[in-house]
């Protein structure tokens, strides 16, 4: 029997059973997800207040939302934070209250269902067990890294005390999540339950008074040897792997995570103000605020699929080539039926076969979600499946008169409410659709390769594009877990059109004597994530020169070993060879020159000023949009905050020569198919 307390709490709701045991629920009023404010973990305090002074025989803490756990920490409050002492007195809290509910002498269990991330681990981590629901929405993670700063509230002391310090750091460094399973498999949760049983199991284990998982032999020597000087060599070991992949300079987090994790037992509030790992060093970068920045950014994009009650269920994608067979195949993996289009089914079978690789990667070997991956992507040589589909895909070459062709053909056969779209990267939208009898149905649906790993697509409205196609394709970009980006048809829409001229002013660097190596090792160094030359040979040389305007700009021509290239056959990754000789998917390279300061203001020059103009142009809405849309379409070097703030933060609110961005300092670039 449940006796729930009487208590003036809005977020937390405390009721004890019969057995002893005892459920606390967060449910934050007002709100989609948990998140820990000043305001919940206050009333967290009082909870706890509540049971020492009538302890439990053991207490569950569960959510009382089914969309997860707790989200972590409110970022809206932490981005509000204007001195050292306040960000230094919200780490203090977290840390004494998870430390407060780590020591309490009833069994504590964290009952994880969906997102437990940040401080919601760190809590999670306090308990003395954890039980995970083993569904696709369970992730655990810490990722504070990812907004420039340090899980603070216990994470870095009980990370590596649950799971070991090499499995902590490498989840505390890159960010990225577990799930259900791998969480057990790690020793994160004591198990992993299915939904239907998840309450029972955790009154069970609550109330069990078993002791946690005891270490193998081997575990508990290498524990005790992590007091000594072996856990300096584990530290060596991350910094130098963190520098492979991020400059101190650029990205101080991930450093200091090991800093404080080697010399000061992950406690952040024990290291010394004037050190580089401080938590006062930390929040005051520019990195942080940057990161937060872009974060915002992101559920700037979000938000746009916000309240849209359209729901693809059936999704026809023509042509099979890489991009439009990633596309069925990321369409299929969120759950749409999915029938691919081409010339033949031999045609159609590469496409298969990268999807069934794909499916085997996202399904961790859960065979059942496998096969029913596999069963919703048909291959469909005859079109059959555009008669049924809620959102029709074109992704064929880029030939004008062979939309055209196509798209009369679908109009005629597809339903009436059906969007229509195209993925075309360089064709106007105006030219596609002036063939179709309602022209207002085509919008574009632009998607970066490579698709399953770029979040961004771009949306795109042409002069006569209906508002409620629009609306539709907006839905469909979010049910299909990516990031909307509203753009004009526009030569190059956003994207391309600051990639194109980046691209070529870099290639000139290289016609005029600069080495690729040279080129791209700047740009890496300064933040990007594939240099401009590797960029061009992994896009294709044929396609980049086709891209034309885009890349080439205004009354410029193409540069001439470009020319010769593409001429020679020589088309980058694809041939095996372009401005680089390219071996297992790898460029080859040389050594790199000296690095030059000036060679990355004079490559980004145009890329910031092709940006300005798209807002100026309108083609897309505001700067913010502009800088979201080149940090998560291209990968640009996020620890900026975006290339217009980039400008801006160096007092260039007009971008004519090339600012000096050098000294200020994601995942794979934007590649065209």
């Amino acid at each position: 029997m449940n006796h729930p307390m009487q208590q003036d709490w809005k977020h937390w709701t405390l009721r004890r059973e019969a057995d002893g045991l005892a459920w606390l629920e967060i449910d934050c009023a007002g709100a989609a997800a948990n998140t820990l404010s000043a305001e919940v973990m206050a009333e967290f305090a009082q909870a706890l207040d509540e049971l020492d002074r009538h302890p439990p025989g053991a207490l569950v803490i569960a959510s009382g939302k089914a969309a997860g756990f707790i989200a972590g920490a409110d970022i809206e409050e932490f981005s509000r934070l204007d001195a050292p002492a306040a960000a230094r007195a919200l780490v203090e809290r977290g840390w004494n209250l998870f430390n407060r509910l780590a020591a309490v002498r009833y069994p504590t269990l964290a009952l994880i269902r969906g997102h437990c991330l940040g401080g919601g681990l760190e809590l999670a981590l306090a308990c003395r067990y954890r039980l995970a629901v083993d569904e696709p929405a369970t992730k655990l993670a810490l990722p504070e890294v990812m907004l420039g700063i340090v899980p603070g509230w216990g994470g870095m002391l009980r990370l590596p005390e649950a799971i070991g310090p090499a499995a902590a750091l490498d989840m505390m460094l890159t960010g990225k999540s577990v799930d259900a399973r791998k969480a057990k498999r790690l020793g994160l949760v004591d198990d992993c339950v299915p939904l239907r049983v998840m309450a029972s199991a955790a009154r069970i284990v609550a109330l069990s008074g078993a002791t946690r998982r005891k270490l193998a032999l081997h575990e508990r020597i290498l524990r005790r040897a992590m007091n000594g000087p072996l856990r300096g060599k584990v530290a060596d070991k991350a910094r130098k792997q963190t520098a492979a992949k991020a400059a101190r300079e650029h990205y101080p987090a991930p450093y200091a995570i090991i800093d404080i994790w080697e010399k000061h037992q992950g406690n952040a509030l024990a290291v010394p103000a004037g050190e580089p790992a401080s938590l006062e060093a930390i929040l005051a970068s520019p990195t942080a605020k940057n990161l937060v920045r872009v974060f915002f950014l992101q559920e700037r994009l979000k938000a746009f699929g916000k309240d849209i009650d359209f729901t693809p269920r059936r999704v026809h994608v023509v042509g099979a080539g890489v991009m439009g067979g990633d596309i069925a195949a990321v369409c299929a993996l969120r759950g749409m039926r999915v029938t691919l289009q081409d010339q033949s089914v031999e045609r159609i079978a590469p496409a298969i076969q990268r999807a069934m690789k794909l499916f085997e990667r996202r399904t961790k070997g859960d065979a059942r979600a496998l096969r029913f991956a596999l069963d919703r992507l048909t291959p469909d040589p005859q079109g059959h499946g555009a008669a049924h589909a809620d959102v029709i895909i074109e992704a064929i070459f880029e030939d004008l008169e062979a939309k055209r062709s196509l798209f009369a053909g679908l109009e005629r056969r597809a339903r009436p409410d059906a969007v229509l779209a195209t993925n075309t990267s360089s064709l106007r939208l105006e030219d596609i659709a002036s063939v179709l009898q309602d022209p207002s149905r085509l919008v574009g649906i632009h998607f970066f390769n490579p698709v399953p790993q770029l979040p961004l697509v771009e949306v795109v409205r042409g002069a006569a594009s209906d508002a409620e196609m629009l609306r539709r394709a907006t839905g469909f970009v979010r049910a299909i877990d990516k990031l909307p980006l509203p753009v004009e048809s526009a030569p190059g829409f956003l994207v391309n059109a600051v990639l194109g001229p980046y691209m070529l002013e870099a290639l000139r660097c290289v016609e005029e004597g600069r080495s690729p190596e040279t080129v791209d090792a700047a740009l890496t160094r300064f933040g990007m994530p594939i240099g401009p030359v590797e960029l061009v040979d992994t896009v294709g040389l044929d396609i980049a020169l086709a891209a034309g305007k885009a890349l080439a700009g205004e009354g410029a021509a193409p540069p001439q070993r470009l020319l010769q290239l593409v001429s020679a056959g020589k088309l980058g990754r694809k041939s095996g060879e372009g401005y680089y000789r390219w071996a297992d998917g790898r460029a080859q390279k040389g050594e790199a020159g000296a690095f030059d300061a000036e060679l990355v203001d004079r490559i980004l020059a145009p890329l910031l000023a092709a940006a300005e103009r798209c807002v100026r142009d309108g083609v897309v809405a505001d700067a913010e949009l502009a800088d979201a849309g080149v940090i998560f379409g291209t990968g640009f070097a996020p620890h900026t905050g975006g290339p217009l703030h980039l400008a801006r933060s160096l007092g260039k609110t007009r971008i004519g020569g090339a600012p000096a961005v050098a000294e200020r300092g994601g995942e794979a670039a934007s590649q065209e198919n």
